[in-house]
């Protein structure tokens, strides 16, 4: 039986205490992205203490509640290159 709890986005950024629309993410990743390639999420200048606590506590849970949601963020405020500008994008 699944007893985790299915958390989104919204709700981590609702227990970060940031706000929380789409739009207000939005604007978040913007602001603060994107990280460089070899930088954690949580070792990004952009948290607080307590916020670094729970990314952390969330991040080594072996519940998985926050694992969705903290790979996502994690992957938006991340550069990642464009398809084409891969090695063996296209390959002779």
């Amino acid at each position: 039986m699944d007893t985790t709890t299915h958390r989104t986005l919204n709700d981590l950024f609702e227990q970060l205490g940031l706000p929380s629309s789409d739009a207000d993410i939005r604007q978040f990743v913007a602001r603060h992205g994107p990280l460089p390639a070899e930088q954690a999420l949580t070792e990004a200048p952009i948290w607080s203490d307590a916020q670094l606590a729970f990314l952390t506590e969330a991040w080594r849970a072996d519940d998985g509640d926050w694992a969705l949601p903290f790979d996502e963020l994690n992957v938006m405020l991340h550069d990642h290159p464009d398809v084409d500008d891969m090695p063996n994008a296209n390959p002779s």
